[in-house]
């Protein structure tokens, strides 16, 4: 399994891909590239160990359920924000990016129209290939 490899199938399904040594640098990524914005997330351990919503809520709008409760009105500013952040239950080696989601919050926050989505992937959620990645994801 190269992440490397999933990395450039990515790009050839046009998505944006970067790499991060650490999670430290991939949320001082992200803090940096939004500001003054409106920003839903989608529910995530990984998200809430980068510490990325106390971080982006100092000079964001953001809309979060594990911050503020699993009321609709919560859920849906999230989905509606201009912005979207969430990670992936697995990602393929072939690029493709697999999410099972009980409510369907997260997935509707992605494919809504936003003007970015942010896809926190950490390094053990990758897999060889599609099947893999959803049995991962499973």
């Amino acid at each position: 399994m190269s992440i490397e490899t999933a990395m450039e199938n990515l790009r050839k399904n046009h998505f944006e891909a970067t790499r991060f040594e650490t999670a430290a640098a991939a949320a001082d990524y992200i803090d940096g590239a939004l500001d003054g914005r409106s920003i839903g997330m989608g529910g995530s351990m990984t998200l809430t160990a980068m510490g990325l919503y106390d971080r982006l809520r100092t000079h964001n709008t953001v809309r979060w359920h594990l911050a503020e409760g699993k009321t609709d009105e919560v859920m849906l500013a999230a989905c509606n924000a201009e912005v979207y952040i969430t990670s992936a239950n697995a990602v393929a080696e072939t690029g493709e990016i697999l999410n099972i989601d009980g409510r369907g919050n997260r997935l509707a926050g992605t494919l809504m129209k936003k003007s970015k989505v942010y896809i926190v992937v950490g390094k053990n959620k990758f897999a060889p290939d599609l099947s893999q990645a959803l049995e991962r994801a499973r």
